[in-house]
């Protein structure tokens, strides 16, 4: 500085002596040199003061501390004292802004500690801080204690009235974090993950139309958010809007996480619509993916299943069947279909018998009719059906010792077949003036109406009996003289 002052002086001595001489140009560029000189010099100074670069790329500036300086000042200091407010707090900030959740747990968990001996400590930031970090972490009593007791210091901070409601959430206490995420929802109106969970707690206390507006507001700003877009669909299935949820998880079946629960729906809504080969093909979709839960898998298999056997196809059904078994022996009714489609399977006409449409089942019954008595001239006079429950066929019947009209009942329930029935049809051959009855079912028949039809010309044919007549009847049929078969 001495020697740009001395500049100066000289150079107002030349400016003196030479003004009058034609020097003035020189004497500005001079000057000019002079200044830079000095404005150079300065900044300098003050880089060499300020010390160093900062944390942007090596430019000048003020200096920032980086992070192994931050935690080897702090351990520097926390070893001369263990409670040292200002090491503690610098090390938490930098732990807490790393998300380095634990040791931000532990760093701000002292803090906490310290809190009523210690003024100095932010008492607010260390009880958020610690009680996100436990959060983070899954500690839910060490969280709810921070966070509640951040809360009683400020009422007004969003991060503490969102996660102190997110925790109530996750506690299953809806109601308080509808509470708590409305309050977020005043310092922060757009926040996505308020009106997400916001949203999330209204379904979960089934006000669906609640949950419905805030998830659709949540999906218009994230609309990446594939789980909100799931449980809107949930919604729009559980207030019977089934339209607009079926959209929702037929988009949703490709996903690699969520694809199996939205087929699963997707197929439900679709069979319970009798939209069979669409429902397949939710199923199908369904179990393509990888790493599904075990209940869905499970579920998958079974109602893929149960459209096969709505379709007749009973060998695929029972594929899916034995899968299901194989993982759980015990599921629902899975060992009972089993069961009973593995006979069907090898019967074909006893799976006409009992699904096919009326049509086929009418005229299986009426080829069991016209085989039943052999060496006979069997004529069939009149078939009505009820209700697709069972078919009435009446037929004259001669042989070479007795003829008479024979009214025959088919009963198609794989149940048990009890008196009132059996009262039904005595009434019914005693109208049509018939010798005999023969009453037929893949079920079984109860002890009353055994006893009822004991007196009685009529004979009951059960399930054991009707498998082998079934197992024989189309070799008889085809063996049974044309003129035996008279219709009228």
């Amino acid at each position: 500085m001495l020697y740009i002052e001395g500049l100066l002086e000289k150079c107002a001595v030349f400016t003196d002596n030479h003004v009058m001489g034609g020097f003035l140009p020189i004497l500005g560029v001079v000057v000019l040199l002079i200044l830079g000189v000095f404005v150079a010099i300065t900044i300098m100074t003050r880089t060499k003061e300020i010390g160093g670069v900062d944390d942007s790329g090596g430019k000048p500036g003020k200096r920032t501390k980086g992070r192994e300086s931050i935690l080897k000042d702090a351990n520097k200091r926390l070893a001369q004292n263990p409670q040292d407010v200002q090491a503690l707090s610098a090390m938490g900030d930098l732990y807490y802004r790393e998300e380095a959740w634990d040791n931000a747990f532990k760093t701000y968990q002292a803090l906490v500690e310290m809190v009523g001996a210690k003024p100095d400590i932010n008492e607010f930031e260390a009880n958020l801080r610690y009680g996100v970090s436990a959060l983070k972490l899954g500690m839910i009593d060490e969280a709810y204690k921070g966070l509640t007791t951040a809360r009683n210091l400020n009422q007004g901070n969003f991060e503490v009235n969102f996660n102190l409601g997110y925790l109530e959430f996750q506690k299953k206490n809806y109601e308080k974090a509808i509470q708590l995420l409305q309050q977020a929802r005043t310092q922060d109106p757009e926040n996505p993950a308020t009106l997400r969970y916001i949203g999330h707690s209204f379904f979960k206390l089934k006000k669906y139309k609640e949950a419905m507006n805030f998830i659709r507001k949540a999906i218009e700003i994230a609309p990446d958010d594939k789980d909100s877009l799931y449980t809107l669909a949930e919604c729009y299935y559980d207030a019977n809007q089934v339209d607009q949820a079926l959209k929702i998880f037929s988009h949703l079946r490709p996903d690699p996480v969520l694809g199996p629960s939205a087929s699963l729906f997707a197929g439900t809504i679709n069979m319970n619509q009798h939209q069979e080969e669409k429902a397949i093909q939710d199923f199908e979709i369904g179990l393509k993916h990888e790493n599904i839960k075990p209940d869905i898998l499970l579920e998958l298999k079974y109602r893929l299943a149960t459209v096969y056997l709505k379709k007749q196809e009973i060998g695929k059904a029972l594929g899916h069947l034995k899968a299901i078994q194989n993982q759980n022996a015990s599921y629902k009714d899975v060992p009972l279909l089993i069961g009973k489609y593995q006979e069907l399977n090898a019967n074909r006409n006893l799976q006409i018998f009992l699904m096919a449409p009326s049509a086929d089942f009418v005229a299986l019954c009426r080829k069991i009719v016209m085989t039943f008595y052999q060496k006979a001239k069997t004529k069939i006079t009149n078939i009505s059906v009820n209700k697709n429950e069972w078919a009435d066929i009446q037929a004259e019947v001669d042989t070479p010792k007795w003829s008479d009209i024979v009214m025959f009942r088919f009963i198609r329930s794989p149940g048990s077949v009890g008196e009132l029935i059996m009262r039904d049809f005595h009434s019914h051959l005693k109208e049509v003036k018939a010798g005999k009855g023969i009453c037929v079912t893949v079920g079984n028949f109860t002890e009353e109406a055994k006893r009822f039809t004991e007196a009685r010309l009529i004979d009951l044919i059960e399930k054991d009996r009707l498998s082998a007549i079934l197992n024989n009847v189309d070799l008889k049929a085809a063996a049974t003289p044309a003129g035996a078969q008279k219709k009228k």
